[in-house]
């Protein structure tokens, strides 16, 4: 990792008591995790444009909704490498993502990682530990006002 602040967009699709994650292989001197979807925002792009980009280049969907939920920022170990985001997380509306089975995976497409649900209540036990920091909270208020 390099010494810079990175700038991200994730995106939560939250059914009922779950949340579509991001589940990473394993990195060699790190924890098992599972990550928001999205990715970074480039140069000239808006945070939304970034989400709906990452989304399709992901997971091949377009983004029915987008709300602005925070910005937050992120300060974290990798592999024993220092880390910093400025996260904008976006809750996310999507049919085809939200009609996907509770027990499927959907393949992400540009690396090796799988996109599953999530038991929020798991996520909110660290287990598996969700990123970035925060998230979690955010997913939960998303299920209470659905609820």
């Amino acid at each position: 990792m390099t010494s810079r602040i990175r700038n991200i967009a994730v995106g939560l699709v939250v059914r009922g008591d779950r949340v579509l994650a991001e589940e990473h292989a394993v990195i060699p001197g790190h924890h098992r995790f599972v990550r928001a979807i999205g990715g970074g925002i480039e140069f000239g792009e808006r945070a939304e444009e970034a989400l709906r980009r990452e989304f399709r280049e992901e997971l091949g969907v377009e983004l029915s909704s987008v709300e602005l939920l925070a910005v937050t920022e992120n300060l974290f170990q990798l592999a024993g490498e220092p880390g910093h985001e400025i996260v904008h997380v976006f809750a996310v509306g999507c049919p085809e993502l939200e009609q996907l089975p509770f027990g499927a995976a959907r393949p992400v497409l540009d690396n090796a990682s799988v996109a599953r649900w999530y038991r929020l209540s798991e996520l909110a036990e660290g287990n598996p530990p969700f990123y970035p920091d925060g998230v979690t909270a955010f997913a939960l208020r998303m299920q209470n006002r659905e609820g």
